[in-house]
């Protein structure tokens, strides 16, 4: 299908009035009123996506055209969200009774599986298994004639950009799509896969979509997000399917992935407190920046809120088991045992928070959150927040190079802005 909405540069500030106009102007390129629509945006974690303000504005612009308005956030394998996470990032006027929540254990549908001759072919015959397409009832029965799938294009270390096919088969899918499509990032390298428009993972997602899930009537909003100044700004709105995201992809690429010429020695990465509460979330601090640093370079993430590892309490058990502690570990680990072999997306996570022994992570926790002997026991080593902070304020520290004590630091005060990578080796891979 033709891009319905086009809108981006890399120094394009796009207003709200303009964003509003162009979602009004969506709705009318539909050619028909929806009576009931579905509205996918992800949760939390992706606060800065600007998906909490389009979300409330179609939410608003809709619910006086249609029958029901529903929103869905794309939780994947994430805690659902609290009240002041939906207040915090919808705003105050959607009702919670038109809230659903996403349950990938027990709330999804089989709408079809993915051979294992394809999964083959994409990891280059690494993996040998087949891959069930398991989708959430409300959007395979739920009876909308409208789902709107919402969110941001940004490098990501599992698909390789975040997003479209993405946040319908992993945000809203089931467990075996959501573990088997991780696992396959991991083992054809993360670092070959991360800000490209076109991975085997994506491949996986891509064909999932338009084999089993292609006629209903989902489209696309993707936003792409910049720095303006020490602002973010939206640089980019686009709405459609396949043409619209490769279009954000180029766009992406431009303003949210930082070339360097030579690996950085030492980095420090603030997870901010209402985004970043678990490593799960705020490993986007090594998978983000280890292209760019130097072997035997040192990563020292500030984590002020981070107070456990896994979202999900069963995979937090699974991280506190096998830990952070590299590709050969973790596979045998898989082989091994039974519970890391059965959740495959935690086996994945593990091999992508791993430095594979060629850099230092440090994570900087207040010791109420998680303890020296817990952040050891996962493989990182241990420093205190506050004494850590003391020394790289994040409130004075200015994205970029800084230099501390005569020491020279790169900062990042939001990993999941961006891919810092060495040129050289962005090229490569």
């Amino acid at each position: 299908m033709a891009v319905l909405i086009s809108d981006g540069a890399p120094d394009r500030v796009i207003s709200r009035t303009e964003k509003e106009a162009h979602l009004r102007a969506f709705i009318d390129k539909l050619g028909y009123v929806p009576k009931r629509v579905l509205l996918l945006p992800p949760d939390i974690t992706r606060f800065y996506s600007e998906a909490g303000s389009i979300t409330a504005y179609l939410h608003a612009y809709l619910k006086g055209r249609a029958e029901a308005v529903h929103v869905m956030p794309a939780l994947g394998t994430h805690t659902p969200m609290t009240e002041p996470q939906i207040r915090s990032m919808f705003g105050p006027d959607i009702p919670l009774e038109d809230f659903l929540v996403h349950d990938w254990r027990n709330g999804v549908k089989k709408v079809g599986t993915l051979p294992a001759e394809f999964i083959r072919e994409l990891s280059g015959d690494q993996l040998d298994y087949a891959v069930d397409v398991e989708i959430d009832t409300a959007v395979t029965d739920g009876g909308y004639d409208l789902i709107l799938s919402i969110g941001q294009i940004v490098p990501h270390e599992v698909v390789g950009m975040a997003n479209y096919t993405k946040n319908v088969c992993i945000g809203v899918g089931g467990k075996d799509i959501i573990n088997r499509s991780h696992f396959l990032g991991a083992v054809v390298d993360m670092e070959k896969l991360m800000g490209r428009t076109d991975t085997p993972v994506r491949q996986l997602l891509n064909h999932a979509f338009e084999t089993f899930l292609g006629h209903l009537p989902i489209q696309f909003i993707m936003t792409v997000i910049g720095r303006d100044g020490d602002e973010l700004a939206l640089r980019g709105l686009y709405i459609g399917r396949e043409e619209a995201y490769r279009q954000a992809c180029e766009l992406s690429r431009q303003v949210n992935l930082n070339l360097l010429d030579e690996p950085l020695k030492k980095v420090v990465v603030y997870l901010e407190p209402g985004e970043f509460k678990s490593t799960w979330l705020g490993n986007k601090a090594v998978y983000r920046t280890r292209m760019a640093i130097a072997d035997d370079g040192d990563l020292i993430v500030l984590a002020p809120a981070v107070r456990e590892f896994g979202e999900d309490k069963g995979i937090d058990a699974l991280i506190r088991k096998y830990g952070y502690f590299g590709t050969p570990a973790t596979l045998k680990a898989v082989k091994d045992h039974a519970d890391l072999g059965g959740n495959l997306s935690a086996a994945a996570h593990l091999i992508h928070g791993s430095s594979e022994g060629r850099f230092r992570i440090t994570y900087c926790t207040r010791p109420e959150n998680l303890t020296k002997a817990e952040v050891e026991g996962v493989g990182f080593q241990w420093a205190s927040y506050d004494e850590t902070a003391a020394k790289y304020d994040p409130a004075k520290l200015k994205n970029g190079f800084n230099v501390i004590d005569g020491e020279k630091v790169f900062y990042i005060g939001n990993p999941a802005l961006g891919l810092w990578a060495r040129k050289e080796l962005f090229q490569k891979g």
